[in-house]
């Protein structure tokens, strides 16, 4: 494989920057950008926008009059099996593309570095690994989702100063501003699931979707219900998109209850008699779920930091003061010496709206 210039480096943030334009669109499938180059001109751009439409590279050659003898910068190896289109790498062969540059191998074991082995065996001079960062954390849930087997996992959290998340008596709105309520419907936009817990179902009758200015796939809404306690009159159920109950009951008039009331509901596992949450991570991937988003209570929350489930917890502090009676962020009784402290990684911090946005890393 032949090594990077700098035009190829210039043309691959390009590419990347196209690729973020289906940020909220194009799951399950990555998000993909491609610029096509000759004689350092651009001659066609294209992206992938959502599952069932052209791949990024097919959107660029329909955009290029003539690609022969171009090169091709693509986010992501071009596939070389056929979906629900046809392998993009052969696309490129025939057009007559003389080097292909990739910003990283695709994780996906159908693809594997079969596609740009395809492309060396037509002659096609290959290079990849350019801006391999960037583009691995456009696709985090992807690559986790295809090499792990669980979906990216990030927790959203609202505190005040004094780290609480509600009052004693439950009442939680509005903790934070409206810019970081915002900020969190861009987070729910680009996620393919929102996970809360019935509990926040029960306290909140919460909507679970992405109101933002902006073409969005409405991420798919779960709740975790392991005694089936769900209202057969929450609004989730009367949405448009899916809302998915999982449970461990074997109630089966609840079931059938909240079923004709517009839920599809799912049996999990459970262990010591609530769902077991590394299979529920399992039967997520399964789902196609790429990233997770969790907007829940102390209970799940602290079950999933008990489990070292989540990659990424966001958390919003607010410059104000609820008092010792106001409830906290996490149900951790485990805890009982400095020694069973969790550790957390600082890994960002910026002010959105007068409230912080501190994000943090297992």
């Amino acid at each position: 494989m032949a090594s990077a210039s700098v035009q190829d480096y210039r043309y691959m943030a390009r590419a990347l920057q196209l690729a973020r334009n289906g940020i909220y669109t194009t799951h399950p499938n990555p998000r993909v950008g491609c610029v096509l180059v000759r004689c350092d001109q651009v001659i066609g751009e294209g992206w992938h926008v959502k599952a069932g439409d052209d791949h990024a590279e097919i959107a660029a050659l329909k955009n290029a009059d003539n690609a022969q003898g171009a090169t091709a910068y693509v986010t992501l190896e071009p596939c070389s099996h056929h979906g629900r289109t046809p392998p993009c790498a052969d696309a490129l062969v025939k057009a007559g593309v003389s080097k292909v540059v990739a910003a990283m191998q695709d994780p996906n074991p159908l693809v594997a570095g079969n596609g740009l082995a395809r492309l060396r065996e037509a002659g096609i001079e290959t290079v990849c690994g350019v801006l391999e960062n960037d583009a691995r954390r456009l696709n985090r849930g992807f690559i986790q989702r295809m090499s792990q087997g669980r979906p990216f996992v990030r927790s959203k959290l609202a505190m005040s100063l004094d780290g609480r998340t509600a009052l004693a008596s439950g009442e939680s709105k509005w903790i934070t501003s409206g810019a970081a309520r915002q900020d969190v419907h861009r987070l729910r936009a680009q996620s393919s699931a929102i996970l809360t817990g019935i509990n926040t179902v029960l306290a909140d009758d919460p909507a679970l979707t992405a109101r933002i200015d902006e073409n969005v796939l409405q991420p798919l809404r779960i709740v975790l219900d392991t005694q089936l306690r769900m209202p057969a009159g929450a609004q989730l159920a009367k949405l448009p998109g899916r809302s998915l109950i999982l449970t461990c009951s074997e109630d089966r008039n609840k079931m059938a209850l909240l079923q004709d009331a517009g839920f599809e509901i799912h049996h999990l596992q459970a262990i010591d008699g609530r769902i077991d949450l590394n299979a529920l991570m399992t039967y997520l991937a399964g789902q196609q779920i790429n990233e997770l988003f969790v907007e829940a209570g102390p209970t799940l929350n602290g079950a999933l930091l008990a489990e070292n489930l989540v990659d990424e917890w966001i958390v919003y502090m607010a410059s104000c003061i609820l008092g010792d009676r106001g409830r906290g962020l996490f149900s951790l009784p485990d805890i009982e010496s400095m020694a069973d402290k969790k550790m957390l990684k600082l890994a960002d911090v910026r002010q959105v709206g007068p409230d912080l946005k501190l994000t943090y890393t297992v």
